[in-house]
């Protein structure tokens, strides 16, 4: 049994400030005692006949201190002396519900305040309802409603409030119900307005229920309510969803007369961005471009908005080359396109494996000025070296050198990080040198991302040229990282009694005491090379150290014991150690039944994911899929289905992995059928 000792911590600033923080939060504690002790004393003295006060109370809760139990407290403590809440305090007490997400109590709280005939005026209830509707329930905020006019005949929710509850339904897909709501409206006296219909006609487009919308349309006209733009906009979308172009075309012509018309800025171009919007969801991608080319609009909306909009909806539906041709469209016409649009754009052509595209474009956009977001940047020299042009990601880098403002080293360091996919240490050394004759010195980000490339190529004799320099002091000191990724190529190459010379000797002689996630390291590369005896020195070394083992150094350990044949040695570590040290998740679970499953002990692997169930661990759903798969190598059927059932019974549900294995079992035993 290894015994895993914590190291005391040591005095430092940390500590300082925490003990600074302990001893803070301990004479604060006292004040507040206080403080809600003389507030309490000062409720006793005050008679419920002071509204003023009780308002000023509860407001002060619910507003300033963000506790409305507290508030309501007070309240009911109040109407047991016969104190009557008014409008004040229940919008107080409401408004700090929904501040704090607690929508349903807010609805079931108000609904309280109603049925004990505490109702505010017409004012506040229009407030409140406006409060509830940000819950986005409208069929418990209709609810809330429909109780109030029960009680206050007189009371009339406000057209605003009306229009949000319909849109809310039709969002729900319940547009026969919102249907109804502007039939109670008017049964109200309300008249429904150019928002209650568009609100509408847009929901039975979205049902897909278009010869009911274009009737809501003709009754607006019959009702004397004259349809804006983005009205027909509306109607336009859902006779493209229903793919009647035609149709659709009719409308677009008399939507370009109706924006001339129109006088309100912020509604053409809402009708404008959906149309757009409609054209690029249905596939429509050579009217947009017709729209581009032609702009049939004029000038009833802002050319850099049409434009900017345009790349932005056919960059969102995946279309980034047919943005690129916006921007060609754009240049013909004198127009430049803004930076955000434009840095979208070769973002997503990156994305889209369209790289010589996205680099065409930002030569271009170089001409006026324009620089990648810094992650567009990385997006693009990644996808340059993984087609292995190296030209033009260091045409890249220079472009983004010249930019004002920005950190050079981290530049320099993310292209030292795309160019580790190709496998030329040459390019890595020149960039090096380029640093240094550039004035910008390399750091340690620098120098760990080099080792690391040249240890992922391989090229472990090169890294240890690069961290001799470093300790030599040509390049600033190697840090715990530097020495980690060291060790790890060594053992990646098989060298690993360097890599233990690095642990034992190197890191003591500078100052570096290894980390949980150096140990974790050296241990995995040392279980790869089947050297299970020395990587469990490794870990007796780690307990002496007083460096305490995670969940991942478990699974390391678990998982290599097993690899190299050692599964008692496993369960004995297993009993001895890890499960009474508490530090165990999936990954340890599923490296132990792995094991057990590898070595054929099926058997050991149900009972260990039995007990885990049973003492209150919980196994994921790989732990469950291992053992099935299992059971389905060995033409189990039955014992796979047991642990189908036990996984449903703790709570987890099949996935797709599990379908395909369980679907093999069928396969594998139908053909054992017909062989037979």
């Amino acid at each position: 049994m290894f015994f895993i000792s914590r190291g005391r911590a040591k005095e430092n600033g940390f500590s300082k400030r925490l003990s600074s923080l302990i001893h803070l939060k301990n004479t604060h504690e006292p004040r507040i005692e206080h403080d809600a002790i003389e507030e309490s004393e000062e409720d006793r003295r005050r008679s419920v006949t002071d509204r003023a006060y009780w308002r000023r109370r509860i407001h002060n809760l619910c507003s300033v201190r963000k506790n409305p139990d507290e508030a309501l407290r007070v309240i009911d403590g109040l109407c047991l002396r016969g104190y009557r809440p008014d409008s004040l305090n229940l919008s107080s007490v409401i408004h700090a519900l929904c501040d704090a997400g607690r929508f349903d109590e807010a609805h079931r709280r108000f609904l309280l305040f109603v049925a004990s005939g505490f109702v505010p005026d017409e004012r506040t209830c229009n407030v409140i309802i406006a409060r509830l509707l940000d819950s986005g329930t409208p069929v418990s905020t209709w609810r809330v409603v429909h109780r109030l006019i029960g009680v206050k005949r007189e009371f009339v929710p406000s057209l605003t409030n009306y229009n949000r509850l319909i849109n809310q339904m039709c969002l729900m897909y319940r547009v026969r119900d919102a249907h109804k709501l502007v039939f109670e409206m008017r049964s109200r006296g309300h008249l429904p307005n150019v928002v209650t219909y568009t609100t509408l006609i847009g929901g039975y487009c979205e049902i897909r229920e278009i010869e009911v919308a274009h009737k809501v349309f003709d009754e607006m006209r019959a009702c004397g309510v004259r349809a804006n733009c983005l009205t027909l906009s509306v109607l336009i979308g859902g006779f493209l969803k229903r793919r009647d172009f035609e149709a659709g075309r009719k409308l677009m012509e008399e939507l370009w007369g109706d924006m001339m018309d129109e006088s309100d800025e912020s509604v053409k171009s809402a009708a404008f961005a959906n149309l757009i919007d409609s054209l690029c969801r249905e596939g429509y991608f050579n009217d947009v471009f017709e729209i581009a080319e032609d702009m049939p609009q004029c000038d009833s909306v802002n050319v850099e908005f049409a434009y900017g909009h345009m790349m932005d909806s056919l960059c969102r539906y995946k279309r980034n080359h047919g943005a690129a041709r916006i921007v060609y469209i754009m240049k013909c016409k004198g127009l430049k396109p803004r930076s955000t649009a434009y840095n979208a754009i070769i973002h997503g052509l990156c994305k889209d494996d369209g790289c010589m595209r996205a680099y065409q474009l930002l030569e271009e956009g170089s001409e006026f000025g324009f620089f990648p977001s810094e992650y567009t940047y990385k997006l693009l020299l990644e996808s340059l070296c993984k087609e292995h042009d190296t030209g033009k990601a260091r045409n890249v880098l220079e472009l983004m050198l010249r930019k004002e403002g920005i950190d050079r080293i981290r530049i320099y360091n993310i292209y030292l990080r795309a160019l580790c996919v190709v496998d030329n240490p040459t390019d890595i050394l020149n960039v090096l040198v380029s640093m240094l004759q550039g004035d910008c010195r390399p750091d340690e980000y620098t120098l760990n991302t080099v080792i690391d490339g040249f240890c992922k190529m391989g090229r472990v004799d090169d890294a240890m040229k690069v961290l001799g320099d470093m300790m030599t002091g040509k390049f600033c000191a190697p840090d715990a990282v530097t020495l980690t990724t060291v060790m790890c190529g060594l053992l990646t190459q098989g060298r690993a009694e360097e890599a233990l010379d690095v642990l034992n000797r190197v890191m003591p002689e500078n100052g570096f005491k290894p980390s949980v996630v150096t140990y974790n390291a050296v241990m995995r590369g040392l279980f790869k090379l089947r050297k299970g005896d020395e990587a469990m020195c490794v870990f007796d070394q780690m307990a002496k150290a007083g460096v305490s083992a995670d969940n991942t150094t478990y699974a390391i350990i678990i998982d290599g014991l097993c690899a190299t044949g050692q599964v008692d040695k496993a369960k004995r570590l297993w009993d001895d150690v890890i499960w009474p040290s508490g530090r165990h998740d999936a990954y340890v679970y599923s490296a132990f039944l792995k094991g057990l499953c590898r070595f054929g002990s099926l058997s050991d692997a149900c009972h260990f994911l039995y007990e885990l169930a049973d003492s209150g661990a919980v196994p994921n759903i790989v732990c469950y899929n291992i053992v099935i798969d299992e059971c389905s190598r060995s033409g189990l059927r039955r014992e796979a289905y047991q642990i189908v059932e036990e996984m449903r019974k703790n709570g987890q549900a099949p996935d797709a992995v599990t379908w395909r294995i369980l679907d093999k079992l069928h396969d594998s035993r139908a053909l054992a059928v017909e062989g037979e």
